[in-house]
């Protein structure tokens, strides 16, 4: 029988629903880079045979079913009534992380943390809680603090100062393939015929789930102001994303609204995003209050150029505008004003690119992130981590193990 400090520590990593986003390709970078001689991942979703599940099995990781769990919809607001649910479907979820011998329960938006943090205390495992939301959220200022052993944060800004009150607390940024190698004018030509463009059309790209923090509206008249400004280049505005809390008959009814429904493309969610963000001329973000949206160093690392507003963790992805242009927030024609600086300018554009590409490269690698990930959860349940095993038996004969 093994002894309790050459057991691998078993981190489970549970999903609610099965819309796929930002949080789960994070996940999946770190899953494909666990050392698994020192750890033991388990997937828990809902949809066995779901978008979500499907996507876990390209780490070579074992999913589990964690059956139907409380209705909670994205952005809701957990009141008495999810909470009474809530508290209903703790007691078999704890059941499931002890029959499973649960180390460490890695919760990874709000809904997962509203849903399985009771259960994780009452199992007896230690709790992470990846904060992937705006600094003022409710679970981060108020539950966080009190039952989590962990507090992982995307960037500076999502932690804000109530995070900085939670033990751990620490900001590590998402994990990229740094390697990753694209073909830009290839794939921007065959977008193109895709869409039935002419070769001198400029392809604007939105990328993210429709929901009202990325102002996926806000993209649609940014267009419209760059076609006022510039009627004589043609621009198709693509927005690739799943729908939400905006569906994409607002998006259409907007664009008509504002003239441009023959420039606004649906593309709907597309992976790997990479591919179709180096497909485009210029990578838009609208987004007010972003915590540290994936596709601005998706964008960097495949050389496409950035305008983003001067929000949230976007000033801190693209160092307060060295590594992109950055205007004013919920301004369509700011948005549009430095869009075509870049796509007029293309010695500032290409630099901004180069420069953008480098800092990606060398910060936001899966390998530097998952590592940073294993010293937390090394630090959380310390005697399970062979690696310590291995710098304890190197030790002096006459230092005791802990």
């Amino acid at each position: 029988m093994q002894s309790v400090g050459e057991r691998r520590t078993k981190i489970c990593f549970p999903f609610c629903g099965d819309l796929v986003g930002g949080s789960h390709i994070s996940v999946l970078g770190l899953l494909r880079n666990l050392d698994r001689r020192r750890f033991d991942p388990v997937v828990l979703v809902e949809a066995p045979e779901g978008e979500i599940a499907r996507l876990m099995r390209g780490a070579d990781v074992d999913i589990a079913t964690a059956g139907p769990l409380p209705a909670l919809r994205h952005g809701e607001r957990a009141g008495l009534r999810h909470a009474i649910g809530i508290a209903r479907a703790s007691g078999a979820l704890a059941r499931l992380l002890r029959e499973r011998a649960i180390d460490i329960v890695h919760s990874n938006d709000g809904r997962t943390h509203a849903i399985w943090a009771l259960p994780a205390k009452l199992a007896g495992a230690k709790l992470v809680w990846h904060h992937r939301g705006a600094p003022d959220a409710r679970g981060l200022r108020f539950v966080a603090p009190r039952i989590a052993d962990a507090v992982v944060s995307v960037s500076g800004f999502a932690l804000g100062k109530a995070g900085m009150r939670s033990r751990r607390a620490r900001v590590i940024h998402s994990p990229f393939d740094t390697d990753v190698r694209v073909d830009r004018e290839a794939l921007h030509a065959a977008l193109l015929d895709e869409l039935g463009c002419s070769e001198g059309t400029r392809l604007i790209g939105f990328f993210g789930v429709l929901i009202s923090r990325k102002r996926p509206l806000l993209f649609v008249e940014a267009i419209a102001a760059l076609r006022r400004r510039a009627p004589d280049l043609p621009v198709r505005g693509l927005v690739f994303g799943t729908p939400l809390e905006i569906d994409e008959a607002m998006v259409r009814a907007h664009a008509e609204r504002h003239g441009v429904a023959d420039a606004i493309q649906l593309m709907g969610f597309r992976y790997p995003g990479a591919d179709w963000i180096a497909a485009c001329d210029l990578l838009m973000v609208p987004a007010v209050d972003e915590p540290f949206g994936r596709t601005l160093i998706e964008s960097m690392l495949v050389g496409t150029p950035i305008v983003a507003t001067r929000s949230g963790g976007n000033i801190e992805a693209l160092q307060d505008g060295r590594l992109g242009t950055l205007v004013a927030p919920e301004d369509p024609n700011a948005l549009a004003a430095g869009a075509l600086e870049l796509l007029r300018d293309e010695n500032r554009s290409s630099a901004l690119a180069a420069a953008a590409r480098t800092h990606a490269s060398s910060h936001f690698g899966e390998d530097r992130h998952a590592e940073a990930v294993m010293a937390l959860y090394d630090e959380l349940v310390p005697r399970a981590a062979p690696g310590n095993r291995e710098r304890w038996s190197t030790a002096s004969a006459s230092v005791p193990q802990p």
